[in-house]
């Protein structure tokens, strides 16, 4: 095993979770369908008295402190469906609510509204905006709509913008003889083979999504390596097998290790055509992310 493999297979702490399982999607308490329009302002009921479990176990795990817990717990209250469009948010309840002072509230929803959750206008107050508003590219939102009542649709498009990136990264990349990247990519598979063998889901994931960007970054366009975050977040969330490459077998570290091959070899179309088989959807999860059409 390589120093680098041996470094990523040591790295994972017992106290992570590994690739999500069944079950998993329900790791956040969201209602099965977006709420209602209410009238008037939002409605606390059923939140806990401070912070969420929710909110505070995953932001814990970013290390944000109080400000990222609340941009957390509001961001999937606005994603679920809780806080409808256009309904207002006043910060003197959402400090009483969750009990954060006002500096906290105030950075909270300036993150939000950088995000295109929420809108703050003069004598209009702070008010939740449309899904067609939203940044739907960003890494929060992927992973709050992920989680919440929209998650087969995300999963769906996620998988459906990666078909159109990587396929193409992957010919684009077997045209440049980045031997360092070669190598390291070579890495993220064996890591993965060391991480299969062991029935280490953390490692494998983790080597999964460095080898994804990796690809992205040797294709040498700094446009697609401006959406790499995208496939990252999409590997992150994918909660089940989805894809090919969500699925920690021998078939998946196979399409792998033919894309490392194909690209050693400078064979642009065999390294497209792998990368295409890696991300081919399964039948049985075909009616949650239907297959995507070839042009």
């Amino acid at each position: 095993m390589s120093t680098l493999a041996h470094t990523m297979m040591t790295a994972a702490r017992p106290a992570d979770s590994g690739l999500a399982g069944p079950g998993e999607l329900d790791r956040y308490p969201y209602p099965e369908s977006p709420g209602v329009d209410r009238v008037g302002p939002p409605s606390w009921e059923g939140s806990e008295t401070e912070l969420g479990r929710v909110g505070r176990r995953a932001a814990g795990n970013r290390g944000r402190g109080l400000h990222g817990q609340l941009v957390q717990q509001l961001g999937q209250m606005i994603v679920s469906g809780d806080l409808g469009a256009d309904r207002p948010l006043v910060p003197e309840e959402i400090g009483q609510r969750f009990e954060v002072s006002r500096t906290v509230v105030r950075e909270s929803l300036r993150v939000l509204e950088a995000k295109g959750l929420v809108s703050a206008r003069p004598n209009v107050g702070t008010r939740v905006r449309p899904v067609s508003d939203w940044n739907l590219l960003d890494a929060d939102i992927i992973e709050w709509r992920a989680f919440g009542p929209q998650r087969d649709d995300q999963r769906r498009e996620l998988s459906e913008l990666r078909w159109t990136i990587e396929p193409l990264a992957a010919r684009l990349a077997a045209g440049h003889g980045r031997e360092d990247i070669q190598q390291r990519l070579s890495d993220m598979v064996e890591i993965m083979g060391h991480a299969l063998a062991q029935g280490d889901g953390i490692t494998f994931s983790r080597a999964d999504t460095e080898f994804h960007a990796l690809l992205i970054q040797l294709a040498g366009n700094r446009m697609l390596e401006h959406l790499s975050g995208i496939v990252s977040a999409a590997l992150q969330v994918s909660g089940g097998p989805v894809t090919g490459c969500d699925r920690p077998n021998e078939t998946s570290l196979a399409h792998h290790g033919r894309i490392v091959e194909a690209l050693a070899a400078g064979d642009a179309p065999a390294a497209e055509s792998a990368m295409r088989q890696l991300l081919t959807v399964h039948p049985e999860v075909e009616r949650v992310v239907p297959a995507p059409r070839e042009h």
